[in-house]
């Protein structure tokens, strides 16, 4: 158990808590030693899971699975500095000098401490990295729809070349169509969640940072205190140093450290958010929203009560201004030689 508290609001220590990080006769340490250094990263079959995401996603799935090997390094470099702890503490009991060894003591439990605010600062950073992981999946989910709209645009070019009258055209234009509609919605989606998720993350990420570094200090500062009370004031042969008589001033700033790391309360700038408009979906709430549905053959999309349609146009009330898909393929432009041909075909 750690010697002081990780978080407010924290119950009082109990009365016989530890003072000590020496070890005990068996060679075994009070605190945080471990026999087994940091873990390898080994090539495995959950490895190949990075090699099938989606093109979208690949990025975001490294930074994760780099960001795990961190706190993995973090992990272990906690584990380490626990185990300094405990062998100052033993060179210091091996002196034979009764104030090296109060003091590198008193030392160890500082250090010690200061190795568990690493577990704590862990366990902000695997918190941003699993709101990371949200985005992630969505960029997966939005992948589908990006690939289903390249495959009907190269099957409508293909045919244009090889068939330029071929009534085949009409219907995969009608199906690109109703594909961009679709995606519409998920790349909206998309927008949204990466915009959230990517402040609340990094959010997580750097309180934590707050929290370890000024707990941190405040260790710091209090060890720095325990060194004061070391006479190094040279003596010739044969003279000794005064008897070590800090014990209590020793064992308060212990007590004030601990009651530091008890009244800690975290003092950040708030990061603003607008997302608290998002309904169902990842979409701005309205009234009378109800989810999203795909309706008519011209591949028209009613979302929140908006209704988005790929036939001609979708609008958007927020924007209040129209934007054609139409128009932004060429086989709708009404210049479009290829739509001429089929015109006359189809008047024929």
């Amino acid at each position: 158990m750690p010697l002081f508290a990780c978080s407010p609001p924290s119950p009082p220590p109990p009365p016989n808590r530890s003072l000590s990080v020496r070890s005990k006769k068996d060679g075994q340490s009070d605190r945080g030693s471990t026999k087994s250094g940091p873990a390898k990263h080994r090539f495995t079959m959950a490895s190949l899971r990075g090699m099938q995401q989606p093109d979208l996603s690949k990025k975001l799935y490294k930074l994760i699975k780099t960001e795990s090997h961190c706190i993995s390094a973090y992990e272990a470099a906690g584990r380490e500095r626990a185990s300094i702890a405990s062998q100052l503490s033993d060179w210091g009991e091996a002196t034979n000098d009764d104030t090296i060894s109060e003091i590198s003591d008193k030392l160890g439990v500082l250090l010690a401490e200061i190795a568990e605010q690493e577990d704590l600062f862990c366990q902000s950073l695997e918190d941003s990295r699993s709101v990371l992981k949200q985005i992630r999946n969505t960029e997966s989910s939005v992948q589908p729809s990006r690939d289903q709209k390249a495959k009907i645009a190269d099957e409508i070019a293909k045919l244009k070349y090889k068939e330029p009258t071929s009534t085949k055209i009409i219907t995969l234009e009608q199906e690109l169509v109703r594909a961009e509609a679709q995606s519409l919605v998920a790349e909206a989606q998309l927008t949204n969640i990466t915009r959230q998720k990517f402040k609340e993350a990094y959010d997580i990420h750097f309180a934590g940072t707050i929290e370890r570094a000024e707990k941190q200090i405040m260790l710091a500062k209090q060890a720095r205190r325990l060194l004061n009370l070391v006479d190094d004031t040279p003596i010739v042969p044969g003279d000794t140093h005064p008897t070590f008589d800090q014990y209590e001033a020793a064992r308060q700033v212990l007590n004030d450290a601990e009651e530091q790391l008890r009244d800690w309360r975290p003092n950040n700038e708030p990061i603003n958010s607008n997302a608290g408009s998002l309904g169902a979906g990842a979409m701005p709430s309205t009234s009378g929203a109800s989810g999203a549905s795909v309706t008519g053959s011209g591949g028209s999309i009613a979302f929140a009560g908006q209704e988005y349609s790929a036939t001609r146009a979708y609008t958007t009330e927020q924007e209040g201004q129209q934007q054609t898909i139409e128009g932004a393929h060429p086989a709708y432009r009404k210049d479009s030689p290829e739509r001429s041909v089929r015109d006359e075909s189809s008047v024929a």
